[in-house]
């Protein structure tokens, strides 16, 4: 095996500071495991990172690695390490310190511990994670596939099962058809829930509907929240996957139906929220922050993805090399997820 190895690094906001180098391959310590990397996707917050910054540490020491969602094939393994073995093919976790419940971080300090910013991210041929940084990997997926699932497919599962407790019959409406949007609606669908899809683009919405969508809303062409009225006979939403935020919270809070939930996934108009609040407390609504999820829930995710038949939606595929392509494609707006090929 080589020594070396090619790794993205990023030594400030812009992305006249990030750059492909050639590095050391790492060797796994105590309670770590060293994966050679197949595949990673992108997230809309990796754009913020490399364009604006947002994530990186303050104050920054060394050059981040981008990029948190890794699917590869574990290659040598610690002392002490129990979890997995050579050969083994994991997924990385997003929030690393967080295994199963609430979760570490306090009022004054909640946790910003992520992968791929503040800490060292996951774009590199070889990545060492402690051993519980990581899971075994869907068996019916192909890596391109496994690497969609840290950090969308766990926010979308998160929302809508871990803490939405969603049934059969109940009414999901997902906002747009980036990741988190299409994972939303595969999961729902999974779920036996009836699918409302909100986008600007007809012919998005037309694949939405191939995949499942059981009605597609045109917010260029009708107000969405009269519609979602419309195809649920003023029952409303039962879950709301508010991928938009800011302002747009006030659509959704007079979408939802009466003890709906609305999930905050998405910073696109801004990160200061607001809506109406007769249509909040007349309702008795929740709207809950989704920070992806636990370790425990990516476990159980992976096992749905395995179980249903399904696969995540990867719009495009780009060579490692090509890393601002695929960050642009990520900015045009792609259907389902954008991923890198690693090696």
């Amino acid at each position: 095996m080589s020594k070396t190895m090619k790794r993205w690094v990023l030594g400030g906001a812009g992305r006249e500071n990030l750059n492909l180098i050639e590095a050391n391959i790492p060797t796994p310590g105590p309670g770590e495991i060293l994966v050679k990397a197949s595949a990673a996707s992108l997230n809309y917050r990796d754009k913020l990172l490399v364009d604006l910054g947002f994530g990186l540490p303050t104050p920054q020491t060394e050059p981040v690695t981008p990029l948190s969602d890794l699917a590869g094939t574990v290659v040598a393994a610690g002392a002490d390490v129990t979890r997995f073995v050579a050969g083994d093919r994991v997924i990385s976790t997003f929030l690393p310190d967080w295994i199963d419940g609430n979760g570490p971080g306090t009022a004054r300090d909640p946790n910003d511990r992520v992968l791929g910013g503040p800490m060292q991210g996951v774009l590199a041929e070889y990545v060492v994670l402690h051993e519980n940084w990581a899971v075994r990997a869907p068996s019916k997926l192909t890596d391109l596939q496994a690497s969609a699932l840290p950090c969308a497919g766990l926010t979308a599962w998160t929302a809508l099962v871990e803490r939405g407790k969603l049934r059969a019959g109940q009414t999901v409406v997902v906002i747009g058809t980036g990741g988190v949007a299409i994972f939303g609606m595969q999961i729902a669908l999974m779920h036996g829930a009836e699918v409302i899809v909100v986008s600007g683009d007809d012919k998005k919405l037309a694949w939405a509907k191939e995949l499942g969508a059981h009605h597609g809303i045109n917010r260029q062409k009708e107000d969405w929240v009269e519609a979602v009225y419309r195809l649920t006979n003023d029952h409303g939403a039962d879950h709301i996957l508010e991928t938009i935020g800011g302002a747009h919270l006030d659509k959704s809070l007079r979408a939802a139906a009466v003890c709906g939930r609305i999930s905050l996934i998405g910073v696109i108009d801004g990160f200061e929220i607001s809506g109406g609040f007769g249509a909040f407390a007349r309702k008795r609504l929740i709207v809950e922050g989704i920070q992806v999820g636990h370790r425990r829930s990516l476990e159980d995710l992976v096992c749905a993805f395995d179980l249903s038949g399904m696969t995540p939606v990867i719009d495009a595929v780009y060579k490692m090399e090509d890393f601002a392509a695929a960050l642009d494609h990520l900015e045009r707006g792609p259907f389902g997820k954008v991923a890198v090929e690693i090696g």
